[in-house]
């Protein structure tokens, strides 16, 4: 699944291909995606004729910014965007297709069919579920030591499983929380409650750090991951632990295993993150 570097990416990718492209047409294959309105002819008459002026972030989100609504997008995941030209021969699994006023097209691929999207008037996206829900965004003011040492303190939760807790912190997956964690050298069992003010503040800063080199490489290749151009990000080079099972950790030597923590698979040094 994209996770907040990879959807980052996405982002700024995008922006140099659709910003101040009107929409004058929106083709709906798969109807399920669309989750508000209900609607998919509301759906595509409220888009059409509007230009899209920014794609913002927030977690794993991207929000589209129209002229009088926001179209907010959730990949789950395999989404993709793509811009293609109109004469380009539609793919397998395109289940959207926004078509612009100079023959080119933003269309939306997906596999699995898990990704979403909601429309609403600006100013209301932030009033109700998904955006509501949210946590701050690790790269947020607002996602500062008193706030997450006041989340983490009322939960007895492991700290894997509250790190991955989407109304704590938003964009955070499984592939960058294994990292921080053994980053911050914090086991993954180890329950929030108990960690100390210090173990705390470690692992907010690994997170900050660790998102922030993984957006700066362009986010991580797994499987079937690239950008909206097709490109593979490179932060998989700089992975510790996560896809690493059974290697020597980079920093003692000792094997890499990997365990079940809340149904995730979970990579880990026995002798870095000590329990």
């Amino acid at each position: 699944m994209p996770e907040l570097p990879e959807v980052e990416t996405i982002r700024k990718t995008l922006k140099r291909f659709v910003i101040e492209k009107t929409i004058k047409e929106v083709v709906v294959y798969w109807p399920n995606i669309i989750k508000l309105p209900d609607d998919i002819e509301q759906f595509r008459h409220r888009i059409q004729g509007q230009t899209i002026h920014d794609i913002k972030r927030k977690g794993k989100f991207l929000l589209f910014q129209l002229d009088d609504d926001v179209l907010v997008s959730h990949l789950r995941m395999e989404g993709k965007y793509n811009v293609f030209p109109t004469s380009e021969p539609v793919a397998k699994h395109t289940h959207v297709i926004f078509k612009f006023t100079n023959e080119e097209e933003l269309r939306y691929q997906d596999v699995r069919k898990f990704g979403t999207m909601h429309l609403y008037k600006k100013g209301e996206e932030f009033n109700t579920k998904p955006l509501n829900q949210l946590g701050p965004d690790p790269f947020d003011d607002s996602f500062t030591f008193d706030y997450f040492y006041k989340k983490l303190k009322k939960t007895d939760r492991v700290i894997k499983n509250v790190l991955l807790d989407q109304g704590i912190v938003a964009g955070l997956g499984n592939i960058y929380v294994d990292e921080t964690l053994f980053k911050a050298n914090i086991h993954p069992l180890k329950r929030a409650s108990k960690l100390t003010k210090k173990e705390i503040d470690r692992i907010r800063m690994e997170a900050i750090d660790t998102l922030a080199n993984a957006v700066q490489l362009g986010g991580t290749t797994i499987r079937s991951y690239v950008n909206s151009q097709g490109e593979m990000g490179m932060f998989q080079q700089e992975l510790f632990v996560y896809g690493q099972e059974n290697k020597p950790c980079k920093q003692c030597g000792s094997t890499i295993i990997k365990l079940k923590v809340g149904g995730r698979g979970t990579h880990i040094c026995q002798v870095c993150q000590k329990k």
